[in-house]
């Protein structure tokens, strides 16, 4: 009661995080539309609130909440409600394309003039880093332009019916009011609004990064800007405010650890920031510095990590919990002077009930701030400031110019004749046991490269076993009879090598690269896998699984059914040029280990095969190292198994033809 206003805050728990996939930017967007005029005052809003004497008054949205606010002599607080309530209850029949259109091309231009400011493009390029694209906050608040241009009357009307309703709604009157009173005109001005419907709000989602991510962007920028962040708990956990105390000593005032060594001793900046920006589900802890022009950010980049590790390593000072407890202690004092506004009286109350459930759940965090003590900023630190970081470098973009040319634009220069290519010489040979040998040297690496290819894949599937040469290669590499996967994997790693396995509708190819100081041990590994595969029954299952759960992605996938479709019409669907080498869920389903196990020795056979080798290596070395590693390797007595006829191919369609696939949905 200190002077006759009245701060009216309304808070509509929506945000940017609740934007379907295809409308980002939508709450934005309506927030504008809330200022267009309602049913009943079909004008602009800001019109009935400037005859008002209205002041500090604005819209604003975030990622969590939409809010509308002003201050009004006590006098006028039946008509700002007047007002409030009707855009609450009586919206829609306001709008129209028209003022959609309008205000969907003014919050294109505010994209717009946000982007063309220097670092402008950084948030955007955080966001995307920071956030898996389908968390509720990986895309920013303003939106994209075409997700923009996509949104219609529909979904203004949508949204309006979905999150503008009362049940989803905190209003706050502070300032010459009393309880009383303020609840006899809310329920005056906002009783008779339906409630609007149930609603579903994501809950606890950090999205903890893991390791370290780092960008470097180009700018119109005058000066190099570096930004460091992490992914924190939400606002109102206790770690949270910890991590703002940290932010504090690390940045706020001449004293702090980062502005007094890289601004006043180093001079190597110009502007340092730490701190945490809050939401809902989760936070992020964010240092910028601002280098000065010419300044190396690597440098700075070191200052900063030097400073945070000594600060996690010994904790703040006496002296620095004191001014950072202090100066927190005093924002919210001051912000409590006032009763509306950013952080005034108001706010602070819509903000604790609408995302705490308890227009008092500020006071819990007031408290925590002002008990804090250095084990409490210290272990906050260590578990949410050690890993999981971005680092966005900004530098600035060069000045280039152009130069004249004497170029002919009037015709493309003919091309010069073609060199010929110079392929290197293909050096032979034939192992004992009959496998054909292919190589050519490399000496650019240290490394080898083979490739040992089966003159069989899906062609010669059984009849009803489609998909067994696929399913054999892929677990073929899971195991052999001393080895399982896990084991297989670890020698993989020791040796520095990698192994592959694949079959396509004529051939297979288990292929290996190597550390040409480590081809020995990784040609017995080769040789094992291709020897000795186990084929275990977990192995074989988990393939299956992955087998048929491709298929179904294939059978939902446009290109992979116009590419099935086209393939049957041009070799027909019996031939195995017309099929899926995959096959279907069904032959695959009812395969089994002992099909693979039928497979692999009817056709991995070194007289089926030929070894391709390219690599640091002569074939004078190789040649003997591959007869050790396939001493045990022979082709049985038995002659190669009769390979299935292939049906005719079509006859070409006289004329051309197009074929159409319904897919539905």
């Amino acid at each position: 009661h200190k002077a006759p206003i009245v701060a009216v805050n309304i808070w509509y728990h929506v945000g940017s995080k609740n934007e379907p996939v295809g409308r980002s930017g939508f709450a934005h967007l309506f927030e504008h539309l809330m200022f267009n005029g309602s049913e009943n005052f079909n004008d602009d809003f800001f019109k009935g609130t400037e005859r008002l004497g209205a002041t500090d008054q604005n819209g604003t949205t975030s990622q969590d909440r939409t809010n509308y606010f002003q201050n009004v002599p006590t006098s006028a607080l039946d008509s700002i409600l007047w007002l409030e309530s009707d855009r609450m209850g009586h919206l829609l029949g306001a709008i129209d394309q028209a003022r959609l259109d309008e205000q969907r091309g003014v919050v294109q231009n505010e994209k717009r003039q946000g982007e063309n400011q220097p670092y402008g493009r950084v948030w955007e390029a955080i966001i995307n880093a920071t956030y898996p694209s389908d968390h509720p906050y990986g895309h920013s608040v303003i939106g994209s332009m075409e997700d923009l241009d996509a949104a219609s009357l529909d979904d203004v009307q949508t949204w309006f019916r979905t999150w503008y309703g009362p049940a989803n709604a905190t209003i706050v009157l502070a300032g010459d009011i009393t309880p009383e009173e303020a609840r006899a005109k809310v329920e005056q001005y906002f009783g008779d609004i339906p409630s609007g419907p149930p609603v579903t709000h994501p809950q606890q989602m950090i999205a903890r990064m893991t390791g370290a991510q780092r960008e470097v962007m180009q700018d119109r920028v005058g000066q190099p800007r570096l930004y460091k962040v992490w992914n924190v708990p939400p606002g109102g956990e206790a770690d949270s405010d910890y991590l703002g105390l940290l932010g504090d000593i690390l940045s706020s005032g001449r004293n702090s650890r980062l502005y007094k060594r890289l601004v006043f001793d180093d001079q190597v900046a110009t502007g340092v920031s730490a701190g945490i920006s809050e939401g809902e589900i989760g936070s992020q802890f964010l240092v910028t510095v601002t280098a000065k022009p010419g300044q190396d950010l690597a440098r700075i980049e070191a200052i900063v990590e030097e400073e945070m590790a000594r600060l996690l390593r010994d904790g703040p000072t006496a002296e620095e919990m004191e001014r950072a407890r202090t100066s927190n202690g005093a924002g919210y004092v001051r912000g409590l002077e006032r009763i509306g506004g950013f952080g005034g009286k108001s706010d602070r109350l819509a903000e604790s009930q609408v995302f705490h459930g308890d227009p008092g759940a500020w006071r819990v965090s007031y408290q925590r701030i002002l008990a804090a003590t250095p084990a409490n900023l210290t272990a906050a630190g260590r578990e949410w400031l050690r890993d999981g970081s971005y680092t966005l470098e900004v530098q600035p973009f060069p000045e280039y110019t152009t130069s004249a040319t004497s170029v002919d634009r009037s015709q493309m220069p003919a091309p010069n004749a073609a060199p010929l290519a110079a392929f290197p010489d293909i050096e032979r040979a034939t192992l004992s046991n009959g496998l054909k040998v292919m190589f050519v040297p490399r000496t650019a690496v240290p490394t080898v490269s083979m490739n040992l290819i089966f003159d069989a894949g899906s062609s010669v599937d059984p009849a009803g076993q489609q998909g067994a040469a696929v399913l054999t290669s892929t677990v073929l590499t899971n195991g052999t009879e001393r080895l399982n996967a896990l084991q297989i994997s670890d020698r993989l790693q020791i040796l520095g090598a990698t192994l592959g396995a694949g079959s396509g509708v004529n051939s297979t190819t288990v292929s290996m690269t190597a550390i040409e100081s480590r081809i020995e041990p990784s040609l017995a590994l080769f040789a094992d896998v291709v020897q000795n595969p186990a084929f275990r029954p977990e192995d074989f299952q988990r393939g299956q699984a992955q087998q048929v759960s491709g298929i179904q992605q294939s059978n939902r996938s446009p290109g992979a059914i116009a590419s099935r479709v086209l393939n049957a019409q041009l070799y027909g669907p019996e031939n195995p040029n017309g099929r899926p080498a995959s096959g279907t869920e069904a032959t695959v389903g009812a395969l089994t280990p002992d099909a693979l196990h039928a497979y692999h020795e009817a056709w991995f056979r070194p007289d089926n095969a030929t070894l391709v080798v390219v690599g640091d290596t002569t074939l004078a070395e190789l040649q003997p190292q591959l007869e050790r590693a396939f001493a045990g390797w022979r082709a049985p007595s038995t002659a190669l198994p009769a390979r299935p006829q292939a049906p005719a191919v079509p006859a070409a369609p006289a004329t051309p033809r197009i074929l159409i696939v319904d897919r539905a949905g």
